[in-house]
């Protein structure tokens, strides 16, 4: 297998993408250590801006890097036939008091679905769920045609 052809997406087709996927794999970081959760997310593509909907419990390793303002990198990926793409958004995460929520942020919210990889064994009282804006300090796409007979 290889490398046909690898183009970047432009602005238009990153947010075709975006606005139709609802997954992806959110990255934080600080000092040395990474950590990657998959997440679910309502993306704004006139702002171009990433909600989410985060669980945790008050002693997890989630809500540790959360409360340390992490850097952040969310990957939404998929595979069709020959071509695999990919965008990357970086930025920093920012929790979004409930208090302050517009209308708009609300409905995007609602776009944040909840997969099952999101199921809990916890009771719902024992969870934090907040709600958290992703916007990029940059946002990028990548097509990659692979010819499969080589």
């Amino acid at each position: 297998m290889a490398i046909d052809q690898e183009t970047e997406m432009t602005d238009a087709a990153i947010d075709q993408f975006l606005a139709r996927h609802e997954t992806g794999v959110l990255s934080l970081a600080r000092t040395d250590d990474p950590y990657a959760i998959p997440i679910s997310y309502g993306y704004d593509d006139e702002n171009r801006v990433f909600y989410m909907r985060l669980v945790s419990t008050p002693e997890s390793e989630k809500r540790q890097f959360l409360d340390a303002a992490p850097s952040a990198r969310l990957v939404v990926y998929d595979e069709q036939d020959s071509s695999y793409r990919s965008v990357i958004a970086a930025g920093t995460l920012e929790n979004i008091p409930p208090a302050e929520l517009t209308a708009e942020q609300i409905a995007q919210y609602g776009d944040a679905r909840r997969p099952l990889f999101e199921i809990w064994a916890q009771q719902k009282d024992a969870l934090d769920i907040e709600l958290y804006r992703l916007t990029p300090d940059s946002l990028n796409g990548r097509r990659t045609d692979v010819d499969r007979e080589e």
